[in-house]
């Protein structure tokens, strides 16, 4: 009798997250302009910093997108933003200061002040 040896996988942590509140703010979007919403999310060269984050809102997907999706709620990022956000969490804040979205990035080493820019 052979016996055989399963060993259960774990689910792989996901690349990019999208924080709750994140997702609220997209579903609420979606929801006033009467279709789905998108975030796109990009990293560009250029800031204070180095990189910068780029946000658009979108309603169509390129072919290579990574979909992050949350409660109804998507965003995508780019093959090439990818190496640089592995490990993000894409948030919403609304502080006195402004609401907008921002990356949780822990491959940052710095940022500048506004958060939209960062190293390396």
């Amino acid at each position: 009798m052979s016996e055989t040896l399963v060993i259960s996988k774990k689910a792989a942590p996901a690349l990019v997250t999208l924080s709750p509140s994140a997702a609220a703010r997209l579903n609420a979007l979606s929801q006033a302009e009467g279709h789905e919403v998108m975030l796109r999310v990009a990293v560009e060269g250029g800031g204070c910093s180095g990189f910068q984050y780029q946000f658009d809102l979108v309603t169509e997907t390129e072919g290579d997108d990574l979909k992050v999706r949350r409660d109804g709620a998507t965003a995508l990022v780019d093959p090439v933003s990818l190496d640089l956000l592995t490990g993000s969490e894409i948030d919403f804040v609304d502080e006195l200061a402004g609401a907008q979205f921002r990356v949780k990035n822990p491959n940052a080493r710095s940022s500048c002040g506004c958060g939209v820019s960062f190293s390396v």
